[in-house]
């Protein structure tokens, strides 16, 4: 009835400690007829049972597992359990005063290729695997049970969904229409801005959440760049610190109008921050050229390292902006980096920012390694879904 992908021999060892991926290279063969999205049996060179998963012909990872039981299926009951337990587990995170949660994290909730955030009463569904889009439907129909009084977007158009053969889906999937920005609460204090239909993601980075309410801690009194700011999370909390003042830099004026806006939504003083459209790069070179100094920078990039063959040139571009964050510092100044490349692990990021501060000519300490919010959950045997990791590095 299912196809078998029978692996390499070798080749199971990861499934064996249940990775959920399964690469092309690992395939020997094949037996019997596999669509893209349909279930398969995934054995080793032998026929053992490895898992269960579903097939995607585009992908390097050709097929992406859910059951390591051969007795469990991954059907509509399976699949709507696991979306079931996530969201519940996310009750907490909105108790403390946060309308923006991630209610599934992909491989961190067992579910590849599968994100949902919600956003106050909207919620947005984001596939990005032939598995998941196998399942979407089941997906949907126990959201829809959760969540009655909510409305459904769609932004399924991740450069991952190209690779997998599939095409983009965007749009209203139920209720309204959400509207260009909604402002969420965070942690109970911060109204931050959302761009649901056009901005980055689903409209929003909720994965930085607890590091920008750590930076609220570190800032009173202090000036503030902030670079990549996006829709300017952090300035906004910054000012809420009590930031002497902010400086918000980026290359989107949307991004920015939404992050000025953002500073009026939450009755915070217009007159301690600005708002710059620039490259971060280009910006950070003409100040350093200016010998300005900050008390704290924050450096959030975009992800540098997409694959293997781009990860030199990312940590380059890590170690570059962080040696020129470190020559804008004062001295007592704090650096926060981070990188949201998952190809980059923990020890290598810290390699990279040891290696600008020193090209920067600076001694350096770690006062706190920062990591990705708990509604971005890191599944044990998949170490991809930890990609989130930040450094808060103080110039002595």
């Amino acid at each position: 009835m299912y196809a078998t992908v029978k692996l390499n021999e070798g080749r199971d060892k990861s499934l064996k400690r249940h990775h959920p991926w399964v690469f092309s290279k690992a395939v020997a063969r094949v037996e019997g007829n596999a669509a893209a999205g349909d279930l398969v049996k995934v054995t080793d060179n032998i026929g053992n049972f490895l898992a269960w998963g579903f097939y995607s012909p585009s992908s390097q990872i050709r097929v992406r597992a859910l059951s390591f039981k051969e007795n469990e299926l991954p059907d509509e009951k399976f699949i709507r359990d696991l979306v079931r337990s996530s969201c519940k587990r996310r009750d907490a995170l909105v108790e403390r005063g946060n309308e923006g949660v991630r209610l599934v994290a992909s491989e961190g909730d067992l579910l590849p290729g599968l994100i949902v955030d919600r956003y106050g009463k909207f919620i947005v569904l984001s596939v990005s695997s032939q598995a998941m889009e196998h399942c979407r439907q089941f997906v949907l129909d126990e959201l829809f049970e959760l969540y009655p009084e909510c409305s459904f977007y769609e932004r399924s158009d991740t450069k991952a969904r190209k690779k997998e053969g599939l095409s983009d889906r965007c749009g209203v999937i139920k209720g309204e229409e959400p509207p260009e920005v909604i402002y969420v609460l965070e942690g109970g204090q911060i109204r931050i801005p959302v761009e649901i239909p056009h901005g980055h993601k689903t409209g929003a980075y909720l994965d930085q959440r607890q590091s920008r309410i750590y930076l609220s801690t570190i800032c009173r009194g202090k000036n503030v760049l902030n670079c990549f700011s996006y829709t300017g999370g952090f300035g906004l909390w910054a000012l809420k610190g009590g930031a002497k003042s902010v400086v918000n830099v980026d290359v989107s004026g949307p991004a920015l109008d939404a992050a000025r806006h953002g500073v009026v939504e939450n009755h915070l003083d217009p007159g301690r921050c600005r708002f710059i459209r620039d490259d971060v790069f280009e910006y950070l070179r003409k100040k350093v050229n200016e010998g300005v100094k900050y008390d704290v920078v924050v450096l959030d990039p975009p992800k540098f390292a997409e694959s293997a063959a781009t990860l030199k040139r990312a940590c380059r571009g890590y170690q570059d902006i962080a040696r020129l964050g470190f020559s804008l510092l004062s001295e007592g100044g704090r650096l926060l980096t981070f990188s949201c490349s998952g190809i980059v692990d923990q020890a290598l990021f810290q390699k990279i920012t040891a290696d600008a501060a020193l090209e920067a000519g600076v001694t350096a300490q770690i006062r706190a390694a920062l990591r990705q919010d708990c509604d971005h959950t890191v599944s044990l045997p998949c170490p991809e879904s930890f990609y989130l990791k930040g450094l808060d590095v103080e110039v002595l």
